[in-house]
């Protein structure tokens, strides 16, 4: 039986799939003594956001730094939105940091619409965070630093991959790895391909959510300048759920 015959004879209640936040809904789950509040901010964004990544690493949680970049194209018709899972290579008062092909369909579209919205998501944990405002390359320096810090396999791998364009076959991919492997037999370091680097996000928004018991979930909004990174200067604001 194929696995489209399987997925249309599911039995599966899509609409009745649903979690319990809170008390009681599992070891993970933050009680009420840890309810989410405005206190938590007092030092800024950035720390309660990487204390949540640890958290989440601590929890035994796979690419606890993964997040949904969203980005927009915009096309005669309109504007068109995109989405896909990245990893958060880079966190400080500044903002977040990714790295990708600056030539990927990501990248073409931050580089005409230089802003871009980022949702953190921790299902086990029943926390979210999101982070919006406009995005920059970050230099070619910090770039540098950070490929260094890569596995060789995946540095030829993106000398190898024209990221986002079209390819006629797995096995026309694999012959690229190879000719990419060979050229740089015996080269160490390898360098930065000159369509790869980093991009970072500033945010001049975010969302800091927890759920809790009733669908009453805990939302802390922040609003701030992007670049500015004195905490005095952030707004902090509860939303209703």
């Amino acid at each position: 039986m194929s696995d489209q015959e399987n997925y249309a004879t599911s039995d599966l209640d899509i609409a009745a799939l649903r979690v319990e936040y809170g008390v009681d809904a599992g070891d993970n789950h933050p009680g009420p003594e840890t309810d989410l509040d405005e206190s938590w901010l007092a030092d800024g964004w950035e720390p309660l956001l990487r204390n949540w990544i640890e958290h989440a690493t601590g929890a035994g949680l796979t690419d606890a730094n993964a997040m949904v970049l969203c980005t927009v194209e915009i096309t005669e018709s309109g504007p068109r939105p995109s989405s896909r899972s990245v990893l958060c290579k880079g966190l400080s008062p500044e903002g977040v940091t990714f790295y990708t092909n600056y030539e990927s369909f990501k990248g073409r579209q931050l580089t005409a619409t230089p802003y871009a919205s980022a949702t953190f998501v921790w299902p086990a944990l029943g926390r979210q965070v999101t982070v919006r405002g406009p995005v920059r390359r970050v230099t070619p320096e910090t770039t540098a630093v950070y490929w260094q810090s890569r596995p060789r396999d995946s540095q030829l791998g993106a000398w190898a991959s024209l990221q986002s364009r079209p390819i006629a076959s797995r096995e026309e991919l694999d012959r690229q790895l190879t000719a990419v492997t060979s050229r740089f037999e015996g080269v160490d370091p390898i360098p930065v391909p000159p369509q790869w680097g980093g991009f970072l996000l500033q945010p001049e928004y975010l969302e800091f959510w927890q759920g809790r018991r009733s669908r009453m979930h805990n939302r802390i909004r922040v609003i701030l300048e992007p670049g500015n990174t004195d905490t005095a200067a952030m707004k902090i604001e509860r939303l209703q759920p």
